[in-house]
């Protein structure tokens, strides 16, 4: 599967973003039933993280299988990739960060989940009536996004997409051009964080904060912490 794809503007609903899901579908779903989604028309787009830690992890695949549902690959897809692949994996730091449910399962039972997770790109693109919007799981490793885009099969350039932290531990509030935002996650934030036109949206809807959605059209988080 391309590492890049680009989906075109939706004309008959709204689409949302929301950050880390990590294995809390039943959260996710609460939260998008409070705010009226409607999936005849609406979409959601994920930065990736969809298992590990939580309880409904196995349920990744009926996820992916929805026509309106579309992520890219974060860090612990790309965890359970190698694994089956026979990638350099820590198994103790993988089971420690959630992946125990997956690593548990006998090789034939682990494989459909890789065969999901393979397909996802690593970067994705919406568009809107405003202008692009982009999609990593982590942070960009250039300030251009056609550059970006072009180099994903560049193991290095994958490593910064899924795993980087640096934008934020810096402040880096450099903006990536060509892009109207770019949207990510990885890193909790207590509440969405902007730096520059980098959306953060790991709330810690999978722990102890909150999903926030951030509706495309307006750049608005129409989800946000209770009594923000």
């Amino acid at each position: 599967m391309d590492a890049f794809r680009r989906l075109a503007a939706n004309t008959r609903g709204r689409d949302l973003a929301v950050g880390d899901i990590h294995g809390h579908f039943a959260r996710l779903q609460a939260c998008l039933d409070a705010v009226g989604f409607d999936p005849a028309v609406d979409r959601l787009f994920s930065v990736g993280d969809l298992v590990d830690r939580g309880p409904q992890s196995p349920q990744v695949l009926q996820w992916l299988a929805k026509p309106w549902f579309h992520a890219v690959q974060g860090n612990h897809e790309t965890l359970a990739i190698n694994h089956l692949h026979g990638g350099r994996v820590d198994l103790d730091t993988y089971r420690a960060a959630g992946g125990g449910w997956f690593l548990d399962l006998p090789a034939e039972a682990q494989a459909p989940f890789v065969e999901a997770f393979v397909k996802l790109p690593v970067a994705l693109q919406v568009e809107t009536a405003e202008g692009p919007i982009g999609l990593l799981h982590a942070d960009s490793p250039f300030s251009d996004w056609a550059r970006i885009t072009k180099a994903l099969d560049d193991p290095a350039v994958r490593e910064v997409c899924q795993w980087s932290r640096r934008r934020l531990k810096e402040g880096d509030t450099t903006a990536v051009r060509g892009l109207r935002a770019l949207l990510v996650g990885h890193t909790p934030v207590l509440a969405v964080k902007v730096l520059g036109n980098v959306w953060h949206l790991d709330t810690g809807g999978w722990s102890n904060g909150c999903f926030s959605l951030l509706d495309l059209a307006s750049l608005t988080v129409i989800s946000p912490r209770p009594g923000a």
